[in-house]
């Protein structure tokens, strides 16, 4: 999480969307930056309700605006089902090794999915809060030229963030069936992402 205070703007670190690379080119820029640990780093708008808006409130008597970045949900499982066959995550229970990407949707599109399948959900990550807290500005992972804009305007800078934990390349099909069952589990994730 990066905190600007003077733009009043707070960039909301959704996990697997590039925000390390935001994080690297940005912290010098940034008034707070939250890097560990990963509850807090990637705190989602839930968790930013509860305790880092009330700071600002309370303690700056100031509002901040929140940006986040939402991938496509689909491109989203492979990047954490990529990230998690790196080498030294064989034998760890939260490995992809040995299990294909159509078991591993599979798996994440059950209610209680096992550890390995277990990495959370965009929508519920940006989901409003009851008393009104949103993400104010809300970019594709897919179209950085928006947000390297947004962000070039809003700070006054020029942007081009380097590519960071970016997870392995390898070519990842998902079945139809797989993929129909995903999108019915998971719709909240779609429509979110089709609203950008």
């Amino acid at each position: 999480m990066l905190a600007f205070f003077k733009e009043r703007l707070v960039f909301l670190a959704v996990p697997k969307t590039g925000t390390t690379a935001y994080e690297t080119a940005l912290a010098a820029r940034a008034d707070m930056v939250i890097t560990n640990p990963p509850e807090l780093k990637h705190a989602p708008v839930y968790r930013y309700n509860r305790f880092f808006r009330p700071m600002f409130e309370k303690v700056c008597n100031t509002e901040m605006e929140t940006l986040a970045v939402m991938r496509e949900p689909i491109s989203w499982l492979g990047s954490w089902y990529r990230y998690r066959r790196r080498p030294f995550m064989i034998g760890k229970t939260n490995s992809t090794h040995g299990i294909s990407f159509d078991d591993f949707v599979r798996a994440y599109s059950k209610g209680n999915p096992p550890g390995f399948a277990n990495v959370g959900s965009q929508a519920k990550f940006l989901e409003p809060r009851p008393n009104g807290t949103a993400v104010t500005h809300l970019f594709r992972y897919e179209q950085p030229d928006l947000l390297n804009a947004f962000l070039a305007n809003r700070l006054g800078i020029d942007l081009w963030p380097p590519r960071e934990n970016v997870s392995p390349e390898m070519t990842l099909i998902l079945s139809p069936e797989v993929e129909r069952e995903y999108r019915r589990k998971c719709a909240a994730d779609f429509a979110l992402y089709e609203s950008i």
